[in-house]
């Protein structure tokens, strides 16, 4: 009796020293939208018509890569840190943080178009984007803490960012 008792008590303790710790694996995929053909014309004529120089992501995110970094880039499932100021395109800036520790995400918890175009940067460097509404929020209404709307229904935004940090 007491061999099974032992034995009982000596199973769990034999079974799960032996499991090894393997790193938890992402398993989130981007949902495949893209901007429309109507969205990708309105931000090329904006950037068109302001002179700017920035390159169209398959996605329909417009960039300018100010920065390449030379660290490592960033997935979906990275956990990122960075300095950001969102702009509605018509200047007003609805979100900011530049302070010097930045701000931390888990990149596939944001907006497609960080998502989409943020990986073809490298630590340390800096990007703008100018992000369509199917890729940034939307018809969602954003509203600040006192109720008053910060970014409205449909939004074209522009987003200035630099990638400190990628784990």
């Amino acid at each position: 009796m007491k061999k099974r008792f032992l034995l009982i008590l000596l199973f769990p303790v034999f079974f799960t020293s032996c499991k090894k710790n393997e790193p938890i694996k992402c398993s989130y995929t981007p949902p495949g939208t893209v901007a429309t053909s109507a969205e990708i014309s309105y931000l090329q004529n904006y950037i068109t018509s302001g002179s700017i120089t920035a390159t169209q992501h398959e996605s329909g995110v417009f960039y300018i890569i100010n920065n390449q970094g030379t660290g490592s880039s960033p997935t979906v499932c990275s956990n990122i840190t960075v300095k950001y100021t969102g702009r509605i395109l018509d200047g007003n800036v609805f979100d900011s943080n530049t302070t010097v520790t930045g701000a931390k995400f888990e990149l596939g918890r944001l907006i497609l178009g960080w998502q989409r175009v943020l990986p073809v940067l490298k630590t340390g460097g800096s990007i703008t984007l100018y992000i369509p509404p199917s890729l940034g929020f939307g018809t969602e209404v954003i509203k600040d803490n006192n109720g008053s709307v910060i970014i409205p229904a449909n939004s074209y935004l522009k987003f200035d960012i630099e990638l400190l940090d990628v784990q």
